[in-house]
């Protein structure tokens, strides 16, 4: 179902979702197998979103809860455990307006705020799956813009060939580098030709409203068939180089993420296999939905982006 946004607000004017966690756990077998959530969340009222399209991108299968999703979250600048973000992020109080820096190889370097971010192209729904590097997957009804429409604004020059993203990073309201035991502000990076891809999304939303500060508010990244690391959370900046750049988790730990990092069920993480992974919200606690891992997590449509490379050395 679409809902209507009210025309006369803007989504800087209204203020981010506070969610306040009850008590919940999430058991499991295995090394991060999650079944249950106890009690529910308790918001404010938020945007509605209206999308121009919806679009199915993994037809048939189930879509993951809304509050599994917004309750287990990898997101360091919040919390190194997976129920650690959905405690800490909502008490952040997001800037407004967000405003993101786009500059390096292009023609019309900018700052542009994110109500004018979000009329370069109508806002579509794309159910994707978002599969984590440690073995667990989920299906989200993401909403956002192609970010192609974004980096055709700037008009790449010839020597663009990557682009870089850097996410927001406030000292007093996140964790220190230390405590996170990575690098902020936390970096990303994708090659010049798969961010064009029309599966890349920059995402403001999630199941038909804006999207919870635990899951990137109030912009992140979407890349679906690559593990969810390289989604990277509230974008502050992107910039258009020359060279592959380097990025956060390849930083830290160069020999277990590559660049590239896309799913990929023959190419095992150096300390747990990648053939399968587990759903989250599916199964039993003690038995968990288990299913085999897809090349690029199911989306083939890419694969003409790495025509002719080693995918294990290229990992």
């Amino acid at each position: 179902m679409i809902i209507r946004r009210p025309p006369s607000l803007r989504y800087s004017d209204v203020t981010p979702r506070e969610v306040y966690l009850n008590r919940r756990r999430f058991l499991g077998a295995g090394t991060a197998a999650v079944a249950a959530l106890a009690g529910p969340f308790s918001a404010q009222a938020f945007v509605k979103l209206n999308t121009a399209k919806s679009t199915n991108g993994a037809a048939g299968e189930k879509v993951t809860s809304k509050d599994l999703v917004g309750g287990f979250n990898n997101f360091y600048e919040f919390g190194t455990g997976k129920e650690e973000p959905a405690q800490l992020a909502p008490k952040w109080k997001v800037p407004s307006p967000w405003t993101v820096k786009i500059d390096g190889e292009v023609g019309k370097a900018q700052t542009i705020d994110l109500d004018a971010l979000m009329k370069l192209a109508p806002l579509e729904e794309h159910i994707y799956r978002h599969r984590c590097v440690e073995a667990w997957s989920i299906v989200v009804p993401w909403i956002g813009i192609p970010l192609s429409a974004v980096l055709k604004q700037v008009n790449p020059t010839g020597n663009a060939k990557y682009v870089a993203f850097e996410s927001y990073y406030d000292s007093k309201a996140m964790l220190s580098p230390r405590s996170a035991g990575i690098r902020f502000p936390y970096v990303e990076g994708l090659r010049l030709d798969e961010a064009m891809h029309p599966l890349a999304l920059l995402v403001v939303g999630a199941y038909g409203e804006s999207l919870l500060n635990q899951n990137g508010a109030p912009l992140r990244l979407v890349v679906p068939w690559k593990y969810g690391f390289k989604s990277i959370k509230s974008i502050s900046k992107i910039s258009l180089v020359d060279k592959e750049l380097p990025t956060t988790w390849n930083i830290s730990a160069r020999n277990e993420y590559g660049f590239y990092s896309n799913v990929n069920p023959k190419r095992d993480h150096p300390r747990w296999s990648q053939a399968e992974e587990r759903r989250l919200g599916e199964g039993s606690v003690l038995s968990p939905k288990t299913i085999p891992t897809r090349l690029f997590n199911g989306y083939p449509e890419v694969a003409g982006l790495y025509t002719g490379m080693d995918l294990i050395k290229n990992y």
